[in-house]
């Protein structure tokens, strides 16, 4: 096991930081297939559409291309919301990483290196408008290559920011993450953090039951 440090983000990062996140989002597409295609209402789709091309043409053959195009179109699904998610973020916050989370007081962008390289990242940013009388940071873009997983980095990085909002005064540390990436989730629940409510990103979302777990970890009141 390499050893590792984590240290503040630098433009030099830039291409390795862009490179990791979007592997990792793209590392839930599969998971995102397998949930689509054990949804009844696609299960039932598989089944009646072959079915019915059966009984219109009397084509086994024909039912076969069927369900060929059905798993095509439901991998396509599964993929194009990922990838859209990563273009928008390389258009927004990841367009200038600097710009975004290191120019302004209370946030900041980390990456773990390790053998010269970059293996992990988290963010964090103040939230605009917390609720009244508390002050919140929102932990952002928590990934971690796959080759360097199970070493604890991902912990580390996640105590970093919640040291980091300790030390700034920081009342909370909130996060939004989605049904699809359970180990996140069980780590997140696993360092002392609250699911404070879900909700859906839009119609697609909801049509293949996908939701976005809110989460909260509050500091000791002084």
């Amino acid at each position: 096991m390499a050893p590792y440090h984590i240290r503040q983000y630098q433009d030099s990062d830039r291409k390795s930081v862009v490179d990791l996140f979007s592997r990792g989002m793209e590392e839930h597409i599969p998971a995102t297939f397998r949930h689509l295609l054990l949804l009844p209402r696609t299960l039932l789709l598989l089944l009646g559409v072959p079915l019915a091309l059966v009984l219109v043409s009397g084509s086994c053959l024909l039912a076969v291309v069927g369900i060929i195009l059905l798993l095509l179109l439901l991998r396509l699904l599964a993929r194009q919301p990922w990838k859209e998610y990563v273009a928008k973020c390389l258009h927004t916050d990841m367009a200038d990483i600097t710009k975004s989370y290191l120019n302004a007081c209370g946030s900041c962008f980390w990456v773990a290196e390790s053998a010269g390289q970059v293996v992990g990242t988290v963010a964090a940013l103040p939230v605009k408008d917390p609720p009244l009388g508390r002050k919140q940071l929102e932990l952002f873009r928590l990934s971690v290559s796959s080759q360097h997983r199970g070493q604890g980095i991902a912990k580390a990085l996640v105590r970093t920011v919640l040291q980091f909002a300790r030390d700034q005064g920081y009342s909370d540390v909130v996060l939004e993450t989605s049904t699809m990436q359970q180990g996140a989730v069980t780590l997140y629940l696993g360092m002392g953090f609250q699911r404070t409510g879900q909700y859906f990103m839009g119609v697609f979302w909801k049509i293949v039951d996908i939701c976005i777990i809110q989460l909260k970890y509050s500091f000791p009141s002084a």
